[in-house]
């Protein structure tokens, strides 16, 4: 059965962040995930984790900024990333550098790197040489630290612009970088929405072993999986057949509670 991780960033959103640790573990969670948790000391975290008994397997590297009071702020000022903006490389290191002060304090293995949104004028393909070396320094940073480098296409309605937005894209920026410690975060929800055919798309690559993280929501509404259009059940079933064992990160926004609509996770977990 897949291993689901509680996004702490989207789930349990009625409590203070550092209590979505307690919540997450008493619903029977045993890891999480967060987006960015720049806000707090790396040791105040690490607390609540191992209070909670819990693992965390994924954080996302800062949006932006070039000091710690920038990088939590950043997303909320609009920033999306900087590894494919030109000009923008010293903040892209920056970031990753804190990033990974964070991963060794809070024993996390994967690090997400945000794209960026294409400037207006700028074609896309223009880009993909500075993300790709962007990406090259990146992962020779983690690789020296233990940790992977994670990049993930994210839907345009959700996200206009965002450089990176479809699954081939992804895998073309792991060919130009030619990084082992270099993975992909399958999110099916922005896969569905961009592209669809998620069975077929989890067939063609997860063998590959290039996909270190899946993350869930329902569509349309990035609520729980099992509202919306897709059927979970069959691609749950799908990940285990072709032999996943990472986290499937549940990335969702509760309808209602975030007990209350855990349901669909019954029968489901190991």
């Amino acid at each position: 059965m897949p291993q689901f991780a509680a996004n702490l960033s989207l789930m349990y959103t009625e409590l203070p962040f550092l209590q979505r640790f307690e919540a997450a573990a008493r619903d029977r969670f045993t890891a999480v995930e967060f987006q960015f948790p720049y806000a707090f000391a790396p040791a105040e975290v690490a607390a609540r984790l191992q209070d909670s008994g819990l693992q965390l397997v994924l954080f996302n590297a800062p949006a932006g900024g070039t000091d710690r009071a920038g990088m939590a702020a950043a997303w909320e000022h609009g920033a999306r990333g900087t590894a494919a903006l030109p000009g923008r490389e010293a903040e892209f290191r920056a970031g990753v550098e804190e990033a990974l002060r964070h991963a060794e304090v809070l024993g996390c293995p994967r690090i997400h790197v945000l794209s960026g949104t294409v400037p207006p004028g700028v074609e896309r393909e223009s880009l993909k040489a500075l993300c790709a070396g962007n990406l090259r320094w990146a992962t020779a940073q983690a690789a020296r630290a233990g940790r992977e480098i994670l990049i993930e296409p994210i839907n345009l309605r959700d996200m206009p612009r965002y450089f990176l937005n479809r699954q081939d894209h992804a895998h073309e920026l792991l060919d130009a970088v030619q990084a082992d410690n270099l993975k992909v975060q399958m999110d099916l929800y922005h896969c569905q929405i961009v592209e669809g055919d998620l069975a077929a798309k989890l067939q063609r690559y997860l063998p590959t072993g290039r996909v270190s993280h899946i993350q869930i929501a329902g569509v349309p509404g990035r609520h729980e999986p099992d509202t919306g259009e897709l059927n979970y059940p069959y691609l749950f079933d799908t990940i285990d057949a072709l032999g996943y064992r990472g986290w499937v990160g549940c990335e969702y926004r509760p309808a209602a509670g975030t007990s209350q609509g855990l349901g669909w996770m019954k029968g489901k977990t190991s």
